[in-house]
């Protein structure tokens, strides 16, 4: 886990002003808060909730990169996670505001996704739509 969050930590984000909360959820009592904002944990004995801090995020002319510099960040992490071997999948099926009520978090502080973190079972198939690409030309131009 450490290390996990320890490349996350070295995620650039817009003028390095890391405005990423990451909460780590493992004891019984996050976890069954975790299964009460989403359906997404899969029993994981981990899980991550990726914030921003709205007041720290660099912003301008209306546009703030608090949700950039989050997933960001939380990319860093899930590939870590992947090259550690530990399985991991990104949610954003919750309620950002029942989120933030649930783990009493401060007005400034906005939930971006969670990452749960664990070892999926060996019977587990997997989504095909995971592991399936587009052809590059669909999604790359050249100019």
């Amino acid at each position: 886990m450490e290390q996990i969050l320890k490349i996350g930590s070295l995620a650039p984000t817009a003028k390095n002003l890391q405005p990423q909360q990451i909460y780590v959820l493992q004891s019984a009592e996050a976890l069954n808060k975790t299964d009460e904002i989403t359906p997404c944990r899969y029993n994981a004995p981990s899980v991550l909730l990726v914030c921003s801090d709205k007041n720290i995020a660099w912003s301008d002319d209306g546009y703030s990169s608090y949700e950039t510099d989050a997933c960001i960040v939380a990319t860093h992490m899930i590939l870590e996670a992947t090259n550690l071997g530990v399985d991991s999948i990104w949610v954003r099926k919750f309620n950002a505001a029942n989120v933030k009520k649930v783990f009493g978090l401060p007005e400034n502080i906005q939930p971006v996704c969670l990452i749960s973190l664990g070892y999926a079972d060996e019977s587990y198939q997997g989504n095909p739509l995971h592991t399936k690409r587009k052809p590059l030309e669909e999604t790359v131009k050249f100019m």
